[in-house]
């Protein structure tokens, strides 16, 4: 058994067990791993550090209290401002990106294909795509880019 931290694009974090990494995969392939909290299925692996105790012949030494790396606490499942801006910046900027592109949904791979060996007029598109499709589009020397802010499906839109 493995255990992963998982966390949704909602920002909730989440502790699954799966029987090894491979059938991690393969239940995020086919859909089936989703957040327990709003039931999202956009969800990737968290950040996770292993718990490593100290040695038994050593003393802790405490940290200082002017030390300026520590991250401030996530309590509550609350991001902290500066990374709640940082995200709102790129979401944003993102959104600026995509304005004048085309949602193809499921058919994104295949719409990329197609103009990349000149099937069809080049535009600019954004769509959904599972890994292998990815894979298989970087193998062919296609050029795309991930989004990094989850985009909601005009037809999912409120």
């Amino acid at each position: 058994m493995i255990v992963y931290d998982l966390a949704c694009d909602n920002a909730h974090r989440f502790e699954v067990w799966f029987r090894s990494s491979s059938d991690y995969t393969d239940q995020c392939e086919r859909g089936l791993v989703q957040c327990p909290h709003c039931g999202s299925k956009d969800v990737a692996k968290a950040p996770m550090a292993p718990a490593v105790g100290a040695k038994g012949n050593r003393q802790q030494v405490a940290k200082s209290d002017t030390q300026t790396n520590t991250p401030e606490p996530v309590e509550g499942g609350k991001l902290p401002e500066k990374i709640k801006a940082a995200m709102t910046a790129l979401a944003k900027a993102q959104a600026e990106s995509i304005k004048d592109s085309t949602w193809v949904g499921e058919d994104f791979a295949k719409q990329s294909r197609e103009m990349h060996y000149g099937e069809r007029d080049e535009a600019l598109i954004h769509g959904r795509a599972t890994k292998k499709e990815v894979e298989g589009l970087v193998d062919e020397g296609i050029g795309i880019a991930p989004l990094l802010v989850p985009v909601v499906p005009p037809d999912e839109a409120n």
